[in-house]
């Protein structure tokens, strides 16, 4: 009886914990995507020009290594911040260029749209089903390398075909990223908060980018 006790006992605990972990990832990841925006919604109104290429990568490449070296602290909250501050600053002269188009306004609503619709539908089904996707993690981490490598590839040969092909792939990649960390949470997997809002974040911001390129295309004016 005692053992049977003591097994109820560590079920709930693990439940409240997990729980917790949910709602401080959720909570955090919407307060730094409002936190995105705002810095997004301040270069664009600025006409800030983009840093380029090997600023953005050493910038969100620094702040995410002290982001995972402070993941247990109150500096790692600070850094999450920075990281999606600095992203927000990167995107915003991205979408300036897109506001610049005749239906620019109509290309970022709906990559916007998508993204929100793509990211409810995939953690609601992970959350209501509770299956369990961690057999992705090997499959995601080499596709997410191939993806990347391409990815500089078409920027440094201007490749435009191969460039779709790679937003393609980031789209069904991060489809499938925020498949396994929301199921990831769940099982206990990932017990960081701050390292799961991380891996959310890029996954939306990545998605929300991917979509716009591929909208831009196929509207014709990318």
């Amino acid at each position: 009886m005692n053992s049977l006790n003591t097994f109820q006992n560590s079920g709930q605990t693990t439940t409240l914990e997990t729980n917790k972990v949910l709602r401080n990832t959720y909570t955090l990841l919407s307060m730094t995507l409002i936190f995105s925006a705002l810095t997004a919604g301040g270069a664009m109104a600025l006409k800030l020009p983009h840093p380029g290429l090997l600023i953005t990568f050493a910038g969100y490449f620094g702040l995410l290594f002290l982001t995972t070296k402070y993941r247990n602290s109150s500096l790692g909250i600070g850094f999450v911040f920075a990281l999606t501050g600095f992203m927000g600053y990167t995107l915003g002269p991205i979408l300036n260029s897109y506001m610049a188009l005749a239906n620019g306004g109509q290309i970022v609503m709906t990559a916007m749209g998508g993204t929100g619709a793509i990211f409810l539908g995939l953690s609601g089904y992970a959350l209501t089903t509770r299956k369990d996707f961690s057999f992705m993690g090997g499959f995601l981490i080499a596709g997410i390398l191939v993806a990347f490598m391409a990815g500089l590839g078409a920027m440094i040969f201007e490749i435009p075909g191969l460039s779709l092909a790679v937003s393609s792939m980031f789209i069904l990649l991060m489809a499938g990223m925020i498949l396994y960390e929301t199921s990831n949470i769940i099982h206990g997997g990932e017990t960081n908060y701050i390292m799961a809002t991380v891996t959310l974040y890029v996954s939306i911001f990545n998605l929300f980018t991917s979509l716009l390129h591929l909208l831009g295309f196929m509207s014709g004016d990318d």
